[in-house]
């Protein structure tokens, strides 16, 4: 499933072909994806303006004009794809609609963006603007890791007393919004912290020097475009790259890349997920 720096680098790749302009026609081509569409969804959204494209955790978050904002999941095989548009960089035609196009935007200057999902585990909602962080998908989310609110005083505080191991707790969206497996398994490795340790019972030094880190890694993945494993691609259909600069993720078998270490990467399983970490260098 795309993690934070996947949906941000979408949201960054559709910002110059959605956001202030008019979305001319939406077209809704199936009555659900992991749950049904909104009530008259493609009437809701047909001629108006996208006042802004934000991201909330995982979720983009598009602000129309009529008071609404458009609440978008890629679920694990999601694509929004953007072609017709003016600009190069994003120019990718797409003549013949794909089977798994299930909703599409047509804007005012040309440019077509498809929602795209082989597996319809992505989901759309419309939420009133102003109730928008009372919604249900939202409500509970923790503060998101690159924002003010997010720092070691609060993490400290978080996870004090909390007696699930750390990768656990770095996965709860109530904790902080965003994190994956990917990125917790690499910031987890930055800073030497062994995956299986219980949260509560880590010093608070060492809790401290993971917001850092985990900005650091967000902030390289976002760089590279996101980590393209099976079904995710950026915006204009290019792959990410960070899969390249991993350093445990999928790593299973091969030597730890720390210098000094001489240690070798294993998988285990934590609440159904595959954990890559080095058992000689985190502790």
């Amino acid at each position: 499933m795309p993690e934070l720096p996947e949906v941000e680098t979408v949201r960054r790749g559709l910002v110059p072909v959605m956001e202030g302009r008019l979305i001319v026609e939406a077209e809704t081509r199936r009555p659900d994806l992991r749950w049904p569409l909104p009530r008259d969804m493609a009437a809701r959204v047909t001629g108006q303006r996208v006042l802004r494209l934000g991201r909330r955790s995982k979720y983009l978050l598009a602000d129309l004009s009529s008071g609404e904002t458009l609440i978008m999941h890629l679920g694990m095989s999601g694509r929004l794809l953007i072609s017709g548009a003016p600009t190069a960089a994003f120019h990718d035609e797409r003549p013949t609609p794909d089977r798994h196009d299930h909703v599409v935007f047509r804007m005012e200057d040309g440019a077509t963006v498809t929602f795209n999902d082989a597996r319809r585990f992505g989901a759309m909602d419309l939420a009133k603007t102003e109730d928008l962080a009372a919604h249900w998908l939202l409500a509970e989310l923790g503060p998101e890791p690159l924002g003010n609110a997010f720092h070691e005083d609060y993490l400290v505080g978080r996870l004090r007393g909390r007696n699930t191991p750390i990768k656990a707790a770095l996965l709860d969206q109530r904790v902080v919004a965003g994190l994956g497996n990917i990125y917790v398994c690499e910031a987890l490795w930055r800073v030497g912290i062994s995956p299986r340790r219980k949260a509560g019972r880590i010093a608070a030094a060492r809790i401290a020097t993971l917001v850092p880190v985990i900005r650091a890694t967000l902030e390289e993945a976002i760089e590279a475009g996101g980590s393209s494993l099976r079904d995710y691609r950026r915006a204009d259909g290019e792959l990410g790259y960070f899969q390249h600069a991993f350093r445990v993720y999928d790593r299973e078998g091969m030597s730890c890349p720390r210098p000094g270490c001489g240690g070798t990467v294993r998988r285990i399983v934590q609440s159904g997920r595959s954990t890559f970490h080095c058992p000689t260098c985190q502790r």
